[in-house]
């Protein structure tokens, strides 16, 4: 069963870690399954919600699937080397995947290489005076490393998780579930287009 680690830090923004965790534990009956992971027991979000973590942050070195949420510390914590050293990323054996200023955490760790990214306007400068080139769309991957732009991006970075791991037709499924009601179809496309990439894999 492929295991997501939703990395959550305090200061969190709740639509990064709860659309993305929600959206995938839609598949946990197909083998999928998201756990919000959590530097410490408890962290809380930007707008004061309190959340208790459903793994330690050490899972990511055995998730199948690694999401670095954003938040209002982000630079902060891509600036603190004893956080990133408790991130054990293997882009050769696990999918991962930021959400806005998770990005920068993913450059702090190397991991993006030299790789566009996608992000939010505020993160913008700070991505690109680490020398990351970011694109104007919401959502990019190559290979197994994708980063997402703008809160609702997270139900990209979802599909995209979902794709990888189970294949197209049950992410859009989750999507058309999920889809304002009358909007499923242009909602699914729309989402499905967000992803699309020729280099496409499927985690085995």
């Amino acid at each position: 069963m492929p295991q997501v680690a939703v990395v959550t830090f305090d200061g969190f923004n709740e639509l990064d870690s709860f659309i993305a965790s929600a959206l995938i534990n839609r598949c946990r009956k197909d083998g999928l399954e998201a756990f919000i992971t959590t530097p410490t027991p408890q962290v809380t979000s930007m707008n004061g919600v309190v959340v208790t973590g459903q793994r330690p942050m050490e899972f990511t070195a055995e998730a199948d699937v690694v999401l670095i949420g954003s938040g209002v510390k982000a630079r902060e914590i891509s600036a603190d080397d004893a956080m990133l050293a408790r991130l054990r990323l293997e882009p050769a054996r696990q999918l991962i995947g930021s959400q806005c200023s998770g990005a920068l955490v993913l450059s702090a760790l190397g991991t993006l290489g030299d790789m566009p990214a996608c992000t939010d306007s505020k993160t913008r400068p700070f991505l690109e005076a680490r020398g990351v080139k970011v694109l104007d769309v919401p959502f990019h991957a190559e290979g197994s490393i994708a980063t997402a732009g703008g809160c609702l991006a997270s139900q990209y970075l979802a599909a995209w998780t979902i794709t990888e791991t189970l294949g197209e037709e049950a992410a859009r499924a989750v999507i058309d579930y999920v889809a304002p009601y009358g909007e499923n179809e242009e909602t699914v496309e729309r989402a499905m287009r967000a992803i699309e990439r020729p280099d496409a894999i499927l985690l085995t």
